[in-house]
């Protein structure tokens, strides 16, 4: 049973930089495609970030483009990683890294859909104050 736990999150003004973290157990992130969603106030979910296996494509909405980063570590530390600078009150979210591992999922294959995920952590909540 694959376990996602995400850390990182908490208290930060608008224009700091943080990094979400997402350490994977009982899986190997090595054939696992990943993504980064959030979920604000009275929102409806939404992608942030995604990365393929391989790790060689990613997709980053128009919102977070210029902002956003993803990245994984996918030896020692199993880790997918969320980084994120200027950011503004509208990114005060909870924040929910998922893994794809069921077949097929290409190596060069990135998701953006909540339901081509099969697993997902409990989430980490981002409060941007102004």
């Amino acid at each position: 049973q694959v376990r996602l736990v995400e850390s990182g999150g908490g208290l930060v003004q608008t224009g700091a930089s943080l990094r979400l973290a997402c350490a994977a157990s009982g899986g190997v992130l090595d054939t696992y495609a990943m993504g980064w969603f959030r979920q604000g106030p009275g929102k409806d979910r939404e992608i942030v970030a995604a990365i393929s296996w391989s790790g060689i494509r990613t997709y980053l909405p128009d919102s977070v483009k210029a902002r956003f980063s993803i990245s994984a570590d996918n030896h020692a530390q199993n880790t997918v990683y969320l980084q994120m600078s200027d950011v503004v009150t509208e990114d005060t979210a909870v924040y929910y890294c998922a893994a794809r591992s069921r077949y097929p999922t290409p190596s060069s294959s990135y998701y953006i859909g909540a339901g081509a995920y099969d697993y997902w952590g409990q989430g980490t909540q981002v409060t941007v104050s102004s």
